[in-house]
């Protein structure tokens, strides 16, 4: 399956668990009404309030937990015991985990994830959360860390790569929100009965009752519960093992991740926690230690012979001595930031063929060029760049500084809009960096420069980024004239932080069609091939009607560049990011036709189309693939 299509498996993924979910309800309802009438007689009176009680308590209890995790993935890394990686750490497995992830983050399109590690859990294990990749949070043991070697770990980084990228973070932590409702009326009971001395007299037995009915309906919750996860889980955690397997282009990183768990018996230790029966489906290792029907993960044995078949169980004893008796990690060797070889950067002026079948499989994707291409990227990066990249009051003014324009009045007038705002020293700073480093910069390091500064931006207080947030569109607007790469970073920016801001409202899967949004393609559409061609009529409306009869064969809109030029896709992107995600293939594919209408795609064309696809969530790696 390409990325769409795991996309579509997702979504149908969360249209099963609400009806499993609905079910098991009903189930709850069911065996509160059995015990009320076998306990209480069958007064229908009674009988309606127990069964709006039993919906209500779940109900209510689902609402409460979805909305505690509301802010996205650092609200289940916190509550999993996680401490963010600083972005200047000294530790050498941070600096080794921060590379390796900062590393796929770049070769695959998305933004950099916010990164967790769990101090006090020696077991090996890791889980990835959040409602998109803007609000991501990749969270690793301490374990992990010191076990493990740096293929090892990147085996396991890709595991849970492939939950970001195909949508299983989503369903991931709705999933917890389902099963605390399911669970609450057994929380309920259980309480009442440890804590309710106060009520054990004549007078109070009624409560005692509901409560021991509670709690005894409450073991049909966790029956239902678990086989929710079951259900939803396991087949996700098979796709992902083969996902990164295709991400890191080997096998045997993560299969040495999988036998250090079975031979050490150390990928349950988080099954331990109170929360596991929440939080056990999302774990790189089984986190609940159940077994058959109930199972989250396949067998870690069997997740072994899948990467390795001839795999025999009986030398795990033997690699256990190895592991126990030598380090498990080369750290001289795994803190490179990259592999020897660099991949050249193309010029900005060269030209290179794609197709568009070609395209669509890049996306979530990256392969083994796109790793060496990253690390030429982070390799080429002035020092002074990813520093300020990496801090929390330098990601700003950085981004700011990739927006200031090359006319000296222009950029005076941004200054004065960024001064208003953040203050003088973040405008001297944008302006500094712009002066001694951006206006040089490979026009194929913008937009991965801005995925590096990103994380560390989105480290500010929430009022701060809406602020910065309104920076960035007066520094775009200065001039009364948008360009395309001014619009397409401070729409790229926006998207990020408002997901950032409030996940749970922005992110969801789409289910429109492309028939329900022609005005939508055709201007978008439009606007991609005047940009491609903007002196050349007739070459522009051969690129839109080349894209046209990709997305829309039977339709015929004509070619009509809009008049306010780049800003017209402000009305286009909800509509567009709402496709159902099969729908979206054909929109990239239709997207690459219009920019490789002439049977070549230009660097700032690549760039735009790359930019396009990061809003409509389908990230493709930094540069590419040549034809």
């Amino acid at each position: 399956m390409n990325f769409f299509e795991r996309q579509a498996q997702a979504r149908r993924n969360t249209t099963r668990l609400v009806l499993l979910f609905a079910l098991a309800v009903a189930g709850i309802v069911l065996a509160v009404d059995l015990a009320v009438l076998l306990v209480f007689g069958g007064d229908p009176a009674l009988l309606v309030v127990s069964t709006l009680l039993a919906l209500g308590v779940v109900g209510i209890g689902s609402l409460y937990r979805v909305a505690s995790l509301r802010s996205g993935g650092e609200a289940v890394a916190q509550q999993m015991g996680g401490v963010p990686v600083p972005e200047d750490t000294t530790d050498l497995h941070l600096r080794r985990l921060r590379n390796v992830v900062e590393e796929m983050s770049i070769a695959s399109g998305v933004p950099v994830p916010k990164v967790y590690v769990m101090e006090h859990e020696a077991g090996i294990n890791a889980f990835a959360a959040g409602y998109s990749p803007s609000d991501a949070v990749i969270a690793v043991t301490r374990g992990a860390l010191d076990r493990l070697n740096r293929d090892e770990l990147q085996g396991v980084v890709a595991h849970e790569y492939s939950h970001i990228l195909n949508g299983d973070m989503r369903l991931n932590i709705r999933l917890v929100g389902v099963l605390f409702g399911i669970l609450m009326l057994g929380l309920i009971g259980r309480k009442i009965l440890q804590h309710g001395g106060a009520v054990r007299s004549r007078d109070g037995m009624p409560i005692l009752v509901g409560a021991l009915i509670a709690l005894l309906v409450g073991y049909i919750g966790l029956f239902f519960g678990r086989l929710i996860k079951a259900g939803v889980s396991r087949s996700r955690e098979v796709l992902a093992d083969a996902s990164a397997v295709q991400f890191t282009r080997q096998s045997s990183g993560l299969a040495g991740a999988l036998k250090k768990i079975a031979g050490l018996h150390d990928g349950s230790r988080l099954g331990e926690r109170a929360d596991a029966e929440e939080v056990g489906h999302m774990l790189f290792g089984d986190g609940t230690g159940l077994r058959g029907l109930f199972a989250t993960h396949p067998p870690v044995l069997e997740r072994i012979r899948a990467l390795e078949p001839s795999f025999k169980p009986e030398n795990l004893e033997r690699l256990k001595a190895q592991w126990l008796a030598t380090p498990p990690n080369g750290l001289d060797e795994d803190l490179r930031l990259g592999l020897v070889q660099h991949a050249a950067l193309p010029q900005s002026s060269a030209r290179f063929e794609v197709t568009p079948p070609m395209v669509a499989a890049q996306v979530a994707d990256p392969k083994d060029d796109d790793y060496r291409r990253a690390d030429a990227i982070v390799a080429t990066l002035p020092d002074a760049l990813r520093a300020a990249a990496s801090r929390r009051d330098g990601a700003g003014p950085l981004l700011l500084g990739l927006l200031l324009d090359d006319d000296a009045g222009v950029a005076d007038r941004q200054r004065s809009e960024i001064v208003a705002r953040i203050g003088v020293q973040a405008a001297s700073e944008a302006r500094r960096l712009r002066d001694e480093h951006l206006h040089a910069l490979h026009p194929m390091l913008r937009m991965p420069l801005a995925a590096l500064a990103f994380p560390s931006l989105r480290l500010r207080p929430r009022p701060e980024l809406a602020t910065f947030l309104d920076t960035v569109h007066a520094v775009v607007h200065t001039d009364g004239r948008v360009s395309l790469f001014e619009y397409c970073l401070g729409r790229l920016l926006e998207v990020q932080l408002r997901e950032t801001l409030d996940p749970g409202r922005h992110v969801r899967f789409g289910r429109r069609k492309p028939g329900n949004v022609r005005r939508e393609f055709a201007t978008l559409l439009a606007v991609v091939a005047h940009a491609g061609n903007p002196s050349n009529p007739d070459e522009a409306r051969r690129a839109y009607l080349a894209g046209m009869q990709r997305v829309l064969p039977r339709d015929h809109l004509p070619y009509a560049p809009p008049a306010e030029g780049v800003l017209a896709l402000d009305a286009v992107w909800e509509p567009l990011d709402a496709l159902d995600p099969l729908a979206k293939q054909v929109a990239v594919e239709a997207i690459t036709d219009a920019v490789s209408h002439d049977g070549r795609v230009s660097v700032a064309e690549a760039e735009l189309l790359r930019t396009i696809c990061g809003v409509l969530h389908c990230p493709l790696p930094p540069m590419l693939e040549r034809g």
